[in-house]
C-alpha cells in the first residue's frame, strides 16, 4: 500500500462526503478505476504533474476524465481540489488511504498475500478464516505471485507481516552461519 499522511488527510474527508452522500461503494469502485487507469497512462501522469500546463487546462481534463468515466460527483469535487492544489500525483496514495480507512470502518481488514505461485481456493479460504480469528475482523484477501520466494507464503496484514516464505528461511540461515 502506498499511503502517507497527505493521502490519509484527503481519504478521510473523501470518506465523510461519500458517506453523507450515500456513495462510499460507487467512489470506492471508481477510486479503483481510476487508479488503474492512472497506472497505466504514463501521458495522463505527465500532463497533470507538467508544471506548465495551466490549472484551467487541468481541471478540464479532470472534469472530461470524470464525465468520460462516470465518476462519482463527490469524486470529480475531489479530483478538482486535488488538481488545484496541485497534488493529483498523490492520487494512488488518496486510493489506498481511502479503502484502507473504508474497510477499518466497515470491519474489514485487508490481507495481501504473496505466494511463490498459484495455490488452491481451498488454502485462500483457510487463510482467509485464520486471519480472521487473529484479527477479530473479516478479512479481504489481495492476492500476489512472487516466484522469487521460491516456495511457501508471505502475509501483510496492517503492520504485521507474517513470512513463511524459504526465501526468508534461508536469508535467515545464511545470517546464522555468518555469526
Amino acid at each position: 500500500m502506498r499511503t502517507g499522511p497527505l493521502g490519509r488527510r484527503y481519504a478521510k474527508a473523501l470518506l465523510e462526503l461519500a458517506d453523507e452522500a450515500k456513495e462510499t461503494e460507487k467512489v470506492q469502485a471508481d477510486l479503483l478505476d481510476l487508479v488503474a487507469a492512472w497506472d497505466s497512462s504514463a501521458e495522463l501522469r505527465a500532463v497533470v504533474e507538467n508544471p506548465s500546463v495551466s490549472s484551467e487546462v487541468r481541471a478540464s481534463l479532470v472534469k472530461a476524465l470524470a464525465t468520460r468515466m462516470g465518476l462519482s460527483p463527490v469524486l470529480r469535487d475531489t479530483l478538482l481540489l486535488l488538481s488545484d492544489r496541485r497534488r493529483l500525483k498523490h492520487l494512488p496514495e488518496v486510493a489506498d488511504a481511502f479503502t484502507e480507512l473504508s474497510e477499518a470502518r466497515a470491519g474489514r481488514v485487508r490481507a495481501e498475500v504473496t505466494t511463490a505461485g498459484p495455490m488452491p481456493a481451498a488454502y485462500f479460504t483457510e487463510l482467509s478464516k485464520t486471519l480472521e480469528r487473529v484479527t477479530g475482523k473479516k478479512v479481504v484477501l489481495v492476492k500476489h505471485e512472487d516466484p522469487s520466494l521460491i516456495a511457501g507464503v508471505v502475509t501483510r496484514v496492517g503492520d504485521r507481516v507474517y513470512d513463511g516464505s524459504v526465501k526468508n528461511q534461508l536469508q535467515k540461515l545464511s545470517a546464522e552461519l555468518r555469526h
